[in-house]
């Protein structure tokens, strides 16, 4: 059995490679502010990432007894209880753990990475852009840096999102919104210079005489002061001198089209969030429900199953996340139900087995553990010495 322990301590030839390519420190690409100020300033971004991260912090997480070995050198002494309290109670003395998990799935969101101190008692969340990872030609990572703060690799959990740049960090999913994004942003800001400076648009003061400077900037503010909209100057213009007025331009604000342009470019924001548009709009609509399941299955459960992996790995403990709660897959869970059911009563698999697949507790009864044999089978309802092809009689 030598060959499996050499081949278990076999290490990647191209890790060192890997290293210079990467470096040897990973540091976040992303702007902070880019993101953050997008999502407390844009309303369709705040929306559409409280929607996935209420959704997903939602999700609570069920623990198996199973244990194998885990990354964690110090996880020696937590026991399945210890750890199911942790994970969906309290994380650590000072945050519960639906403000724990909402900060996790946030950092993914924007940021594309989340990191999870455990100092072998407690979890605690650390600010993901301000992480960095230190790399290493022969162990794939050496540690973790914040500021003057070193942590080993045992001591940090990493949550990572996809990215096609690099194998250490993952990329915000906000990043192929970066054209929407300033689109909205631009227009937003053009909509309050708009208001805020009191435009009219399109209007052309016109004298046959030359005007001094003096006479020019007292009728520029007169006007300024008696017909700005932003003070309410509604009052009949006088025009005289022979002063004239011509439109500069036919194009108002309202054909702008702005509205539409709004709508399109939220759309693709919403999209690259993972978020069905249509949850977002008014009205009574039909086919609510199954963009709801749409939405978890794509978005939400794939987000949670991140976590939850990334948690199994290191503690090494059987986790899945609880989806009976969740009122938009309850449909999901009848067919499941069906399914388990269909498959004790054909025989292929015992009650006790169905349960574990259903994270339940298993049964005591001894009936539990035994297959049930189909009813459609000649004999297997009633006593097995009666049914089946009818007994012939004997000829005389």
């Amino acid at each position: 059995m030598g060959w499996i322990s050499n081949l278990r301590e076999k290490l990647n030839p191209a890790q060192a490679e890997m290293v210079m390519s990467e470096g040897d420190v990973v540091q976040s690409t992303i702007n902070p502010i880019t993101y953050q100020t997008a999502y407390q300033q844009i309303e369709v971004v705040n929306r559409g990432i409280n929607l996935t991260v209420d959704a997903a912090a939602e999700i609570t997480m069920d623990l198996n007894a199973s244990k194998v070995h885990g990354i964690a050198t110090t996880d020696s002494n937590v026991r399945p209880a210890k750890l199911e309290k942790l994970l969906n109670f309290k994380p650590n003395p000072y945050t519960n753990a639906d403000v724990f998990k909402r900060n996790i799935y946030i950092d993914i969101l924007l940021e594309g990475n989340a990191f999870i101190y455990w100092d072998g008692a407690h979890l605690y969340n650390i600010s993901a852009n301000k992480m960095e990872i230190l790399t290493d030609k022969i162990n794939f990572i050496k540690g973790y840096r914040f500021g003057s703060v070193t942590y080993n690799a045992n001591e940090i959990i990493h949550i990572r999102d996809n990215s096609s740049t690099s194998i250490y960090r993952g990329t915000s999913r906000l990043i192929s919104a970066n054209s929407s994004l300033r689109i909205l942003q631009n227009m937003s800001t053009f909509q309050e210079n708009f208001f805020k400076n009191g435009t009219v648009p399109g209007l052309v003061l016109k004298t046959p005489n030359v005007l001094s400077k003096k006479i020019k900037d007292r009728v520029r503010a007169d006007w300024s002061r008696l017909y700005n909209p932003t003070s309410g100057g509604r009052r009949p213009i006088i025009l005289d001198g022979e002063f004239d007025i011509q439109n500069l331009g036919t194009t108002n604000f309202q054909e702008l089209d702005f509205q539409d342009s709004i709508d399109t470019q939220e759309r693709k924001i919403l999209k690259a969030i993972g978020v069905p548009p249509i949850l977002l709009d008014a009205g009574n609509n039909a086919n609510i429900s199954p963009n709801q399941k749409l939405f978890y299955t794509n978005t939400v459960i794939p987000l949670v199953i991140k976590l939850t992996q990334a948690l199994e790995s290191f503690f090494g403990y059987d986790l899945k996340p609880v989806y009976q709660n969740i009122l938009a897959l309850r449909p999901d869970l009848r067919d499941e139900s069906a399914y388990y059911t269909s498959l004790v009563n054909a025989g292929v698999i015992t009650r006790n087995e169905a349960r574990e697949k259903l994270r339940l507790e298993a049964s005591d009864q001894p009936f539990a553990d035994e297959l049930v044999l189909p009813a459609n089978i000649a004999g297997s309802a009633v006593d097995p010495t009666q049914g089946g092809a009818p007994t012939h009689e004997p000829e005389n």
